[in-house]
């Protein structure tokens, strides 16, 4: 079995990451569409750097593949980062990989099954991320499931010779 149904949905599942998907998170994380929400665009990630980050990944942290639950196809990650147990906060990153896959809302429900998880299994109480302005597909995503913008960093990414703002939004565990 490669997928482990850790946190299940009605389409998709979270899994623990499988580092047997090397070459198609370096795919991923190389093609312009995914890279560029990521920040990572500028980058090049190499079989053995992928490598490198995922054996870290599965050896801490909170971090998941998304699976589709018909056909145990992976779909993209999702994690909790940064997370502190004393202020109870965490930060949440996540992508959809396969791009026949998105606006589907796989990435909505990925989300709200790590949320769910993050306030009542790891008693957090705020989760951020941030993302930027240009990327309206995954605010609408972020507001779908109860995120909220609480600031703004202006022209914090310069990507294809434009500056960018960087919106910060959060879900707080009553907000579910």
């Amino acid at each position: 079995m490669k997928y482990f149904k850790k946190l299940i949905g009605e389409r998709v599942y979270l899994s623990p990451i499988n580092t047997d998907d090397l070459e198609t998170y370096t795919k991923w994380l190389n093609d312009y569409d995914v890279s560029r929400n990521l920040t990572l665009y500028p980058q090049l990630i190499s079989l053995t750097n992928e490598k490198k980050a995922l054996e870290q990944m599965t050896s801490e942290g909170q971090n998941f593949a998304i699976v589709l639950a018909e056909n145990d196809t992976l779909l993209g990650n999702i994690s909790l980062m940064e997370i502190s147990s004393i202020n109870r906060t965490a930060t949440l990153g996540l992508f959809i990989g396969e791009a026949d896959c998105r606006g589907k809302g796989y990435g909505a429900e990925a989300i709200q099954l790590i949320i769910n998880y993050g306030f009542k299994t790891l008693n957090l109480h705020n989760i951020m991320l941030n993302v930027n302005a240009d990327n309206a597909q995954g605010i609408a995503c972020y507001k779908k499931v109860g995120f909220r913008e609480f600031g703004r960093r202006r022209e914090a990414v310069f990507m294809d010779g434009k500056y960018f703002d960087n919106i910060y939004m959060e879900i707080l565990s009553g907000d579910v």
